[in-house]
């Protein structure tokens, strides 16, 4: 019998959902992700092996967990990432296992991926337009286009599409983004640009809210409310019957309601429970799992960091970001 969702202290939402990063290296620099000539990366020793990662899913679903994300930095920079997917998807109590990429190496790494079972992966793809996805990323966009139709040909099906919108940069990209995804029966989800890696990264020039982007959906073709779920995630999503096509609208910053049904903590590639991606609060799992893992003191690490968890974000409140995002977890 599985065990009851892990509870939150006086807030009434169960948290159910572990996000865990592999690594904090990545192969795109993205703007609003890794600054440029970044090289604070994480020392090799200090990176959870995929034994401990496993022995933390398991502590993890002991507690009631039962949907997880392998994230990054780009996870499919790490070797033999489809085996650990393999792993993960095996253990049980384990219900959903997704993946989050940046698709570069996706088309290389497709099959191996649908092999070791999954079937959901979230791919970043901020622009279709190829200069304006090389200044975002400094990536080449045909490359993830490939991965894409990588992963459906292999048989991943579910996948959605992420874009984090930019004033002055990629805003001219969400009509084309819209096409992109409509073509290919994907789900497109626009992203509010958040303060996760250096305070510079977001200001009042370059932050675009998802209710413009709404808004620019909805002057060219009409948007009906869907209230099916879609995964895991907040979005609010639409039915754009013209088009066949499902958009949604992740808004961290304009959305006041935003927190209220956060399901999920995250697991930083060095091993440390984040309760919440807005704010710096961490516990680190290392002791629990070196030199040998301890189920008990894990057990009172995770039940710790459930209590810990903040009602909301302080995204608002001038936050200050401590790590960069790749070191954080997608």
């Amino acid at each position: 019998m599985h065990n009851s969702p892990a509870p939150l202290d006086a807030v009434s939402r169960p948290v159910d959902y572990l996000r865990i990063s592999i690594t904090d290296r990545c192969n795109e620099r993205c703007l609003y992700c890794l600054p440029e000539g970044f090289t604070a990366w994480t020392e090799r020793e200090e990176i959870l092996t995929y034994e401990e990662l496993l022995h933390v899913a398991r502590a993890a679903t002991a507690l009631g967990f039962r949907k997880f994300r392998v994230t990054g930095g780009e996870p499919l920079v790490r070797r033999n990432a489809s085996d650990f997917l393999a792993a993960l998807i095996a253990q049980p109590g384990v219900e959903h296992v997704g993946l989050s990429t940046n698709g570069i190496r996706l088309s290389a790494s497709a099959r191996a991926l649908a092999e070791a079972g999954l079937r959901s992966a979230n791919i970043s793809l901020d622009a279709v337009e190829p200069a304006i996805y090389r200044r975002i990323t400094g990536g080449n966009v045909r490359e993830v286009i490939a991965g894409i139709e990588a992963a459906q040909a292999a048989g991943i099906s579910t996948i959605k599409l992420n874009a984090v919108l930019i004033r002055g940069v990629n805003e001219n990209q969400i009509w084309p983004l819209v096409q992109f995804a409509a073509s290919r029966e994907l789900i497109l989800r626009f992203i509010e640009l958040m303060p996760v890696s250096l305070t510079s990264v977001l200001n009042e020039e370059n932050f675009f809210p998802v209710g413009e982007a709404k808004k620019a959906v909805a002057s060219r073709t009409a948007m009906i409310p869907d209230l099916t779920r879609h995964g895991n995630g907040p979005a609010a999503y639409y039915r754009l019957p013209e088009l066949s096509a499902t958009v949604g609208f992740i808004g961290a910053l304009t959305d006041l309601h935003f927190c209220e049904t956060c399901n999920k903590m995250r697991l930083t590639a060095d091993g440390s429970i984040r309760p919440c991606l807005g704010n710096h609060g961490e516990i680190d799992l290392k002791p629990a799992l070196r030199p040998r893992a301890d189920a008990a003191r894990l057990r009172k690490l995770f039940l710790q960091a459930l209590r810990d968890k903040p009602r909301e974000h302080s995204f608002r409140d001038r936050y200050q970001p401590n790590r960069v995002m790749t070191a954080i977890g997608g």
